[in-house]
């Protein structure tokens, strides 16, 4: 099998989107399968590997690292046996056009809220939170079969008029590699924690859509002076998220890390003693599988995916500030005898099973279309 991966955003941009495209990568590879990734060039980047097209790309009119596609399918994309896209952008509507032109099957992962991201386009909100609706509905209703990460995100999906086959299958990760994260004083140090104090870690991108400033004044009202939080990330919000450690008052307690590589975050994870999630606007949360399968206590904002995800095994509060000082007291009071719940739940999102699971689907698809092709339906 030869599968197309579509999308918008790739190395060297590093988000969930990107290690979830490169963990079903992996798996295909592992039981003798081909992956090529379609996505749009970056200005001075270079792939070592031959498995990735680039297609031309022009800078966007905002603050971003994200490019806009040019509508064009370079030749050496070959044939494929499916088509997978991530995402309803141009990339994704090339990967569809390509879809029928070879009359293969389209899956599309719905990985973005895209309507919580409207901050970032220069129109009026309601105008482009409808469009983004609307986007998302026509471009998922294209596809033979349409992947959520939780259940919460395909009762969504279906209230915003999606018809189309609408499949749960989470994104996954190694989960033993950040199983074996080891703790350590000298990363712990690095930091911003000090031999006997709590270390309270964000992890994830550095952008409005992401409300870690309820993270930062949840940690303020914690009131404890041995606490110290860590943010791990990048974004166009960083000099925001600065001001607003300031005027809470901890900025002496208080790292801005920037951006690890992805095979650091497991030790990252394991020197934690709490990991805070905020973030509203996730379809899945994949820094909270993550967490879990380190064994690191989890504190998380009440969301109907959130709980999808943890499936108990973190502590859920209100989006205020002082409900998350009152999760974190929990959750930096807990018994590590607990970090085995976490990591059993955390199993669910091996990458290696729900590769398969993705493996049947796309062998599902492409039987359907040998009986009954889409060309032939439309």
């Amino acid at each position: 099998m030869r599968v197309g991966l579509f999308t918008e955003c790739y190395r060297p941009i590093r988000n969930g989107i990107v290690a979830s495209v490169d963990a079903l990568a992996r798996s295909l590879h592992a039981r003798g399968h081909e992956a090529v990734f379609v996505t749009p060039e970056m200005p001075g980047y270079r792939d070592e590997r031959s498995d990735v097209v680039r297609i031309p790309s022009l800078p966007l009119p905002t603050r971003t690292a994200y490019r806009l596609t040019v509508p064009y399918l370079p030749r050496e994309v070959g044939a494929l046996s499916i088509v997978h896209t991530h995402g309803p952008f141009v990339t994704g509507w090339l990967g569809a056009r390509a879809a029928r032109r070879m009359r293969v099957p389209l899956v599309f992962t719905y990985h973005t809220q895209l309507e919580a991201y409207a901050h970032y386009v220069p129109f009026e909100a309601n105008l482009t939170r409808s469009a983004a609706t609307q986007l998302t509905r026509a471009y998922a209703n294209t596809a033979d079969a349409v992947i959520v990460p939780t259940k919460a995100m395909e009762l969504h999906l279906r209230g915003l008029g999606v018809r189309a086959r609408i499949e749960v299958l989470p994104s996954g990760i190694d989960v033993a590699s950040f199983a074996r994260g080891a703790r350590s004083d000298d990363l712990r140090r690095l930091l911003g924690a000090r031999p006997g104090e709590k270390l309270v870690l964000y992890v994830g991108r550095l952008g409005r859509e992401k409300n870690v400033e309820l993270a930062i004044e949840g940690f303020a009202r914690l009131g404890d002076a041995q606490a110290r939080l860590a943010l791990i990330g990048a974004g166009p919000y960083r000099e925001t998220l600065e001001r607003c450690v300031a005027r809470a008052g901890v900025v002496s307690r208080t790292t801005f890390a920037g951006e690890y590589p992805r095979e650091a975050l497991p030790d990252a994870y394991a020197c934690a003693d709490a990991f805070l999630f905020t973030s509203v606007s996730e379809t899945q949360g994949l820094v909270l599988v993550e967490a879990l399968a380190a064994g690191t206590p989890v504190v998380a904002v009440d969301t109907p995916q959130t709980r999808d995800v943890l499936a108990g095994a973190g502590v859920i509060v209100a989006a205020d500030a002082r409900a998350v000082a009152a999760g974190l007291r929990v959750a930096l009071a807990a018994d590590g005898a607990a970090a085995a719940g976490r990591r059993s739940v955390a199993g669910r999102y091996d990458a290696a099973a729900l590769g398969d699971r993705a493996l049947a689907l796309y062998s599902s698809l492409i039987e359907a279309e040998a009986v009954s092709p889409a060309y032939a339906r439309v």
